[in-house]
């Protein structure tokens, strides 16, 4: 499920929008809900693409089999990739199953070109190599071949990450979400239970309502924002302030000011790591001095 850093990305992604172009509210926050549920889009299509390298495992099995002249490795093929138990939970998992039946277009072709080159790079791999020559099988061991060959083929691979990019063009910014969702879908598959749910966008209502609320409180709050910006700047017009980092301040001065439960450190720790995703190298030392030097003046705690 997205965290409270990955709602408040999403709520900074909607601001940064609502800059550029100027929408109703009601239309801003439903825009920013269904991008995401794009994420989960992400998620299941990551997911049927690792389902989808053991179905072309077991094509090119089959294919081997129906050879005129067969070799002794067509007609004893090594089954252990195919037998993989992470794969085959991930294989079997309903929620995959009646979500990709909903959305065709996350199913991917045994003929897709990345899927091939992907699966070509996979079984030339050493790693892949080494562990079809091990003996016996392992959960454990399955468990951590899967999440290695996610990180080097999907998460790690620029390949796929412009392929996904151009499906879809939001999910650039939000792979890294789907990424550890995948991650933690593996991680969290147990030998001896069901794999019958998957991770969840939202958690519950009190995160839907904190997202929508964080976003509210944001728009509304722009001028107070910009007054509390302009008094804090030292030799800077708030002209200057680049687009992204006002728009990641106003949130978190937001937060900082209808949120009082949160403290005033967590809050700035975790709008530090978003502006290391969305706006400039030295932007979050900025970002850390401005916001510390409010809470410093309000004495918040």
């Amino acid at each position: 499920m997205l965290g409270r850093r990955q709602i408040r990305e999403k709520v900074v992604e909607s601001v940064y929008s609502y800059c550029q172009n100027p929408i109703k509210f009601d239309v801003l926050e439903k825009n920013m809900f269904s991008s995401i549920e794009k994420i989960y889009h992400l998620y299941i299509y990551e997911l049927n693409f690792l389902v989808a390298l053991k179905d072309l495992a077991e094509n090119q099995i089959e294919i081997s089999k129906n050879k005129y002249l067969k070799t002794d490795s067509d007609t004893n093929p090594n089954q252990k990739f195919i037998n993989n138990q992470v794969l085959k939970k991930l294989e079997e998992n309903p929620e995959r199953l009646f979500f990709t039946g909903l959305h065709k277009d996350l199913k991917w072709d045994l003929h897709d070109d990345l899927l091939k080159k992907t699966f070509q790079r996979m079984t030339s791999g050493k790693r892949y190599q080494d562990f079809m020559k091990e003996e016996g099988y392992s959960f454990e061991a399955d468990q951590k071949f899967i999440g290695k060959l996610f990180l080097r083929y999907m998460a790690e691979n620029e390949d796929f990450q412009d392929y996904i990019s151009d499906k879809e063009l939001s999910w650039s910014d939000d792979v890294h979400i789907a990424n550890s969702m995948v991650q933690k879908t593996i991680g969290f598959l147990k030998e001896d239970q069901e794999s019958k749910t998957l991770i969840k966008m939202i958690k519950d209502q009190d995160d839907k309502a904190f997202a929508g609320k964080l976003l509210r409180e944001t728009l509304n709050g722009w001028e107070n924002t910009e007054k509390v910006l302009t008094e804090r700047l030292e030799n800077w017009d708030l002209e200057r302030v680049a687009v992204m980092d006002k728009v990641i301040l106003s949130c978190a001065i937001s937060e900082i000011d209808k949120f009082p439960l949160t403290p005033s450190r967590v809050i700035i720790n975790e709008y530090i790591e978003i502006a290391k995703v969305f706006a400039t190298d030295r932007s979050n030392i900025f970002i850390n001095g401005i916001l510390d030097k409010y809470c410093k003046d309000l004495n918040r705690i």
